[in-house]
């Protein structure tokens, strides 16, 4: 069995102020001193990059809601029953055999050559948002990154996509951020019940874009999935309007926070931003290094099927395992000088995306809209600085990402 108590007690606390600000010290003690930490409310918090690369890709552990846990909520009927019920019907946490179905009826989406054929329209909607940045900074005004760049892209992209109206974006996202906060692992009474919210909100709006769909069918997603058969079996109404919902909210939530990331650690290391500015080739290389050096999705959560030893500890079946995605990115077991910033890093092998049968199924899209994004920044406004000032990080857990990232012309 691998020693866990080296120099005092070492725990996981992703509530501390301090780590929620910056996690990467907490998690070097981590990997350091406790790589297989038996949490107090008995899961396992895994921090070393072997260890979690291994269960991402082992079937003996799962990301499914059991029916037990299930069943046992809805009995309670308290606060998060009604979202814990939509997230069993979401992919994300399916395992084969439904996982494999829901996931073929959408990944022709996200091909190599849909995701080529969506660029033109991803480097129209930049130029448009690069404009207005370059103009407000040209007049010497403060642009929030966030605000004007991040969260529009990826927003308006997915939205046209699924053919959801773009005047409904506003909303729409308001209640995916609702339930983006019911992943983390710590849950409040009052965030559950306003996920629940936002969880019948949304079903119902989708229903209502799938009622018009069905009379009028378009060219887009939507349209397609309403009439997508697998093996002669249609998506059930419900599962139909929980895939939406999770691509809307995956499609824009991990996106806006890695062009946010990505840009705040480029402002932060200046010679790398100069570097990349001067070089775009390097850009496909300089967003995994994004990925990897903060990434969007710091915590993935897997339970064991099965028996099984991982890092030297014996996990027992049914017992849950928290995956710190964002320590395994900085182990220097797998990265030299893991917590420098090398926009020409060669062959960045982070697990931001996951991996296994649920790696991120929207990967190459979101590449391609971080790619767009950050090279028509910095080619059209190279000398981007930081506004001084604490920055605001949203509260939230297992995604990572500002809430505001305010810069000027330098």
């Amino acid at each position: 069995m691998a020693t866990q108590a080296v120099d005092g007690p070492v725990y996981f606390n992703p509530l501390d102020p301090e780590a929620h600000a910056d996690p990467y010290p907490q998690y070097r003690r981590l990997r350091e001193r406790a790589p297989m930490l038996r949490g107090p409310l008995g899961y396992w918090v895994l921090s070393r990059y072997a260890d979690i690369d291994a269960v991402l890709r082992d079937p003996r552990f799962g990301v499914g809601i059991d029916e037990a846990s299930l069943m046992l909520a809805m009995t309670q009927d308290g606060p998060g029953v009604k979202t814990m019920v939509e997230l069993s019907r979401w992919m994300l946490f399916r395992d084969p055999p439904d996982h494999t179905r829901l996931r073929k009826l959408v990944s022709k989406a996200f091909t190599p050559r849909a995701v080529e054929a969506v660029r033109p329209r991803v480097v129209e909607i930049v130029g448009g948002l690069v404009d207005r940045i370059a103009e407000r900074l040209a007049a010497g005004e403060t642009v929030d990154l966030i605000a004007e760049l991040a969260l529009p892209l990826p927003v308006t992209v997915i939205s046209e996509m699924l053919g959801l109206p773009i005047e409904d974006q506003a909303q729409a996202r308001s209640w995916a951020e609702a339930i983006a906060q019911a992943l983390d692992p710590i849950v409040s009474e009052e965030q559950a019940r306003r996920a629940d919210w936002a969880v019948g909100a949304l079903a119902a709006y989708i229903a209502g874009v799938v009622a018009e769909r069905r009379r009028r069918p378009g060219e887009d997603l939507l349209s397609r999935l309403i009439e997508a058969e697998d093996q002669g079996g249609r998506l059930s109404e419900p599962e139909l309007i929980s895939t939406v919902a999770l691509l809307f909210g995956a499609g824009h939530e991990t996106t806006r926070n890695l062009i946010g990331n990505g840009m705040l650690a480029l402002l932060r290391n200046p010679l790398e931003l100069r570097r990349l500015s001067e070089d775009p080739s390097l850009l496909r290389s300089a967003v995994d290094e994004l990925l990897r050096y903060d990434s969007p999705v710091q915590i993935a959560g897997r339970g064991a099927r099965a028996d099984a030893v991982v890092g030297g500890e014996r996990i027992a079946a049914g017992e849950p395992l928290m995956l710190l995605v964002g320590a395994a990115n900085r182990d220097p077991a797998q990265f030299a000088d893991p917590d420098r910033l090398d926009v020409g890093r060669p062959d960045v092998k982070m697990l931001s995306f996951g991996g296994g049968v649920h790696y991120c199924l929207g990967a190459m899209l979101a590449r391609t809209e971080a790619q767009t994004a950050i090279g028509a920044l910095l080619a059209r406004v190279p000398d981007l600085e930081l506004v001084p000032g604490e920055l605001a990080w949203r509260p939230h857990i297992t995604l990572r990402g500002l809430s505001a990232l305010p810069v000027r012309a330098g």
